[in-house]
C-alpha cells in the first residue's frame, strides 16, 4: 500500500499480519530489510476513505474506496494508507476491525497468555521455538526482573519437562507462572479459605461481604463470580472457587478499585445544564503549542472521541471569503472553519449521545460572520440548536437528555432570547456586542506580546443577525461582579474567565462563585502564560462548581489525567452531576471552609499498598531496573489537597513488595479525586515517571483491589497493576 504523510510525500510500503493475528509488520524499500512492527492493540480504530486530513488533501487523486486510516491509541501519529484496490482496501478494513473485535472479547487469562507469549517471541531470537537459560535470563531483564541467578536457574529447571535444557512454549508458561506465584494474594486466600484449598460458597460470601464490603445480593454475586472466573469445571460443580479462580477475579473488573456499577450512566440526567461538569477542551484545533503548533480537524476528532462535549473554535476571516480557524495573532498552521464543522457534524455524537458545545471565539467581518452562519446551518443541519425547545420563555437551562443530540452555539448574541420571542430586533441585520474575547482577557492578565495590539475592552464589534440567531442557551457576556450578576445576569448567559482571573473571585469570594454557578454556565482556560500547552489543575475549578474547565487535551499529565478520571464514570457521557451542595440556591458551600456545610461528612481514607505487578520498563538503558514507589495523591477542596508516598523497592518492577499504609483526613469525599502514580526513584536527579491511575473516591471500591495503570497519554498497560487494600471510614 501507499503510506501518505502528505500532497508530496506518498511512499509505497509493504504490509503483513503475522503468524500470531495480533501484529502488523512492515517493510519500506528504502530502508532496504529494516522493518518494523505494531501491535493491532495499538489501534483504536479504522475510517474508511477520506476520513483525514491527509486523505482529504489527496482525495482527487485516489478515490475514497481505497483509502483507509489507522487511528493509534493516546498521541500518535495516524497511518493513512492507499490500497491498490478498493477490495484490497476492503480486506484490510474488515481485517483489521475483526482482529480488534477478537481482542476486545479475549478473557483475561487469554490476555495474559498472549502477552507472555509475545514475550517469548522477543527473547527466542533464534526463531527456534526454543529458549536456553541464557536466553531466558535475558528475557528477565527485558521484564523488568532482576532475579537471583540461582533462584531463576532452580526454576528453570522445574519448568524443563522434557529435561533438554531449553524451554519451550509450554514449558516458558509454566517457568513464567512459577515466576509469577503470588505469595501476596495466597495470604488473603488462605486467610479467607476454611480448608486452606479453596473457597466454598460461604468462605467466598464471607469474603465479599466483610472484606470486600460488597452491597448487593450476596449469594448470587457469589455463584455470578464463580461462573464468571473459575477455570476448574469441577469447582464450578461444587459452587467452589480454586486460587487460580480468585486470581481472576481480583484481576477482572469487578475486582478492580473502580466500581463497574459506576461505569456506566447511573446520574440523572434531567436537571439543568449547569449542574453539570462538563468534559471540555481549550484551543481543539492546537495538536501542539500555542505558538507555532500543527492546526487539525484532527484535535477535534479527538476529543470529540474522548467524549469531550465543549471544543473551541477560534474564527478568522480569510482567503476568499471563506472563514479560517487558528491562534490569532501566532505561527500556528490554519484550517477551513467548514472543516472544523464537518468534522464535529461527524463525530460529535459517536461515544455520547449528549450535547456538544461549540465555543466560539469571533474575530471575523460580518461578511464572513454570514458565511460561518450558512456552514453551521448547511453542514450540522437539524443537529444545531436554532431555537428554544419550547416556544415560550423557560427560566433555566435545559438538561442534557432535553438536549440529546443536539450541537449548542456559544458565542456572542444581539439581545436576548426574549426578544427573539418577541421579534424585537428582526429587522436589523447586524447588531453591536461589546467585545470580549480572549484576547482582551489575556491583556486583562498584564500580559506584554508584542505580537497582540493592545485592545480597548471598551471596544464593541459588529455581529451579524445571522451568526447571532445561530446563539440560543449560551450568550457569551462579559463578567462585572457576582454581585452585578445576582441581579441582572439571565440564566443562558456565560462568562468566561483565564484561570487567573478564576482563582482570584475564588480566594475572594468562593462561596459567591459557587452560588453563581449553581445558576449559569462559567468557562475557564488557561491563561495565556502557557505558550507550551500545559495544563493547570481543573480541581480548583470544580471546587468553584466551574463546569467547562478547559484543558489542552493534547498536553499528556496531571490536568488531563484528572480530567480523564472525573468522566470515567458515568458512561464517560462527558457530564458528571455536580454534588447537592452545589446546585441547591440555599446552600452556601465555601470550598475553603467545608466544614460550614449542612451535611458535613468527612471520612478517612486507608490505603494499603500492597505489591506491584509488571511495572513497565521506563528507563531504555539496557541492564536498568525500575526502583520502584507509589504516590497517593489526593486532589479535592484546598483542606484535603495531600500526598503521601510509600519506600522506593530496589530493583525490582517485576513484582515489587510494600505492604506501605498511607491514611488521609478527607473534608469533602463528594469532590475528591485520588490519582495513583508510581516513579521510578532516583536519589540524584527527579523520578521517571512509571505509570498512574486517577479515580474519583466516589468510584472507589473497598477492600482488596487491583489498580490497572495507564500510561502518560492515558492509555492501558497491561498486564501492569498495583494491589492494594481500601477502607473508608466516618470520622468520628
Amino acid at each position: 500500500m501507499r503510506k501518505i504523510k502528505s500532497r508530496t510525500w506518498k511512499k509505497q510500503r509493504y504490509f503483513k499480519l503475522q503468524d500470531d493475528c495480533m501484529t502488523i509488520w512492515y517493510k519500506s524499500k528504502k530502508a532496504g530489510n529494516a522493518h518494523s512492527t505494531f501491535s493491532v492493540s495499538d489501534v483504536e480504530a479504522v475510517r474508511e476513505g477520506h476520513q483525514s486530513e491527509v486523505l482529504l488533501s489527496i482525495a482527487d487523486e485516489f478515490p475514497a474506496d481505497r483509502c483507509l486510516t489507522l487511528v493509534f491509541r493516546g498521541r500518535r501519529g495516524n497511518l493513512d494508507l492507499v490500497a491498490e484496490s478498493a477490495e484490497e482496501a476492503q480486506s484490510w478494513i474488515k481485517g483489521m476491525r475483526k482482529l480488534m473485535e477478537n481482542l476486545e472479547n479475549m478473557g483475561e487469562r487469554e490476555k495474559l497468555d498472549q502477552w507472555i507469549s509475545d514475550w517469548f517471541k522477543k527473547a527466542d531470537k533464534n526463531n527456534d521455538g526454543r529458549m536456553n537459560f541464557k536466553e531466558v535470563q535475558d528475557l528477565l531483564k527485558m521484564m523488568n526482573v532482576d532475579m537471583n541467578e540461582h533462584h531463576a536457574h532452580r526454576l528453570f529447571t522445574m519448568a524443563d519437562k522434557s529435561q533438554s535444557g531449553t524451554l519451550e512454549d509450554d514449558e516458558f508458561l509454566l517457568f513464567y507462572k512459577m515466576l509469577t506465584q503470588r505469595e501476596d494474594v495466597l495470604r488473603v486466600f488462605q486467610e479467607f479459605s476454611a480448608d486452606g484449598q479453596k473457597f466454598s460458597l460461604s468462605d467466598l460470601q464471607d469474603f465479599l461481604r466483610e472484606e470486600q464490603l460488597e452491597g448487593r445480593d450476596i449469594q448470587q454475586y457469589a455463584k455470578q463470580l464463580i461462573e464468571l472466573y473459575e477455570p476448574s469445571d469441577t469447582a464450578k460443580l461444587l459452587n467452589a472457587m480454586t486460587f487460580d479462580g480468585f486470581l481472576m477475579y481480583l484481576g477482572s473488573a469487578e475486582g478492580s478499585i473502580f466500581n463497574p456499577q459506576r461505569r456506566g450512566i447511573f446520574q440523572d440526567m434531567s436537571q439543568p445544564l449547569c449542574h453539570y461538569f462538563i468534559s471540555s477542551s481549550h484551543n481543539t484545533y492546537l495538536m501542539e503549542d500555542q505558538l507555532r503548533g500543527q492546526s487539525s480537524v484532527e484535535g477535534y476528532i479527538r476529543a470529540l472521541n474522548r467524549g469531550c462535549r465543549c471544543v473551541e473554535v477560534d474564527c478568522w476571516d480569510g482567503a476568499s471569503g471563506e472563514p479560517i480557524v487558528y491562534h490569532g495573532h501566532t505561527f500556528t498552521s490554519k484550517i477551513l472553519f467548514k472543516d472544523v464543522v464537518t468534522a464535529v457534524g461527524n463525530y460529535a455524537f459517536k461515544v455520547s449521545e449528549y450535547p456538544v458545545i461549540l465555543s466560539i471565539e469571533n474575530h471575523c467581518s460580518v461578511e464572513q460572520q454570514r458565511v460561518m452562519a450558512q456552514h453551521l446551518n448547511h453542514i450540522l443541519g437539524d443537529k444545531l440548536l436554532k431555537s428554544m425547545l419550547d416556544s415560550k420563555v423557560p427560566i433555566r437551562l435545559p438538561s442534557p437528555e432535553d438536549l440529546k443530540g443536539k450541537i449548542l452555539l456559544k458565542a456572542k448574541k444581539i439581545g436576548g432570547l426574549e426578544e427573539s420571542l418577541t421579534g424585537v430586533a428582526e429587522d436589523s441585520l447586524t447588531g453591536e456586542v461589546s467585545d470580549e474575547d480572549e484576547m482582551a482577557e489575556i491583556d486583562e492578565d498584564n500580559i506584554h506580546r508584542e505580537s497582540i495590539p493592545s485592545q480597548d475592552k471598551k471596544s464593541k464589534q459588529h455581529l451579524s443577525k445571522e451568526l447571532s440567531d445561530c446563539v440560543v442557551y449560551c450568550k457569551s457576556v462579559h463578567f462585572r461582579s457576582f454581585k452585578h450578576s445576582h441581579i441582572h445576569s439571565k440564566f443562558y448567559e456565560v462568562a468566561s474567565f483565564t484561570e487567573s482571573k478564576a482563582r482570584k473571585h475564588l480566594r475572594e469570594s468562593g462561596a459567591e462563585f459557587v452560588h453563581h454557578n449553581s445558576r449559569q454556565l462559567t468557562r475557564v482556560y488557561p491563561t495565556g502564560f502557557r505558550t507550551d500547552s500545559s495544563n493547570f489543575s481543573p480541581q480548583e475549578m470544580w471546587n468553584a462548581g466551574c463546569q467547562i474547565v478547559a484543558l489542552n487535551f493534547q498536553t499528556a499529565g496531571e490536568g488531563m489525567d484528572l480530567n480523564d478520571g472525573l468522566f470515567s464514570q458515568n458512561g464517560g457521557c462527558g457530564y458528571v452531576l455536580k454534588p447537592s451542595f452545589m446546585r441547591e440556591k440555599q446552600e452556601r458551600f465555601d470550598p475553603e471552609i467545608p466544614q460550614k456545610r449542612n451535611d458535613y461528612h468527612p471520612v478517612i481514607l486507608t490505603i494499603q499498598v500492597i505489591s506491584g505487578q509488571q511495572l513497565p520498563k521506563v528507563n531504555i538503558k539496557e541492564g536498568s531496573i525500575v526502583d520502584p514507589l507509589v504516590k497517593v495523591e489526593i486532589h479535592g477542596v484546598p483542606m484535603d489537597q495531600a500526598k503521601q508516598e510509600t519506600r522506593y523497592i530496589e530493583n525490582n518492577g517485576f513484582n515489587p513488595v510494600w505492604y506501605d499504609t498511607l491514611r488521609f483526613t478527607i473534608h469533602t469525599p463528594e469532590l475528591t479525586m485520588v490519582r495513583f502514580v508510581v516513579e521510578d526513584y532516583d536519589k540524584t536527579s527527579k523520578n521517571d515517571f512509571v505509570g498512574q491511575y486517577t479515580l474519583p473516591l466516589s468510584c472507589m471500591q473497598q477492600g482488596y483491589r487491583h489498580i490497572h495503570l495507564l500510561s502518560r497519554d492515558g492509555t492501558n498497560i497491561p498486564p501492569s497493576s498495583l494491589f492494594v487494600h481500601v477502607r473508608i471510614t466516618d470520622l468520628e
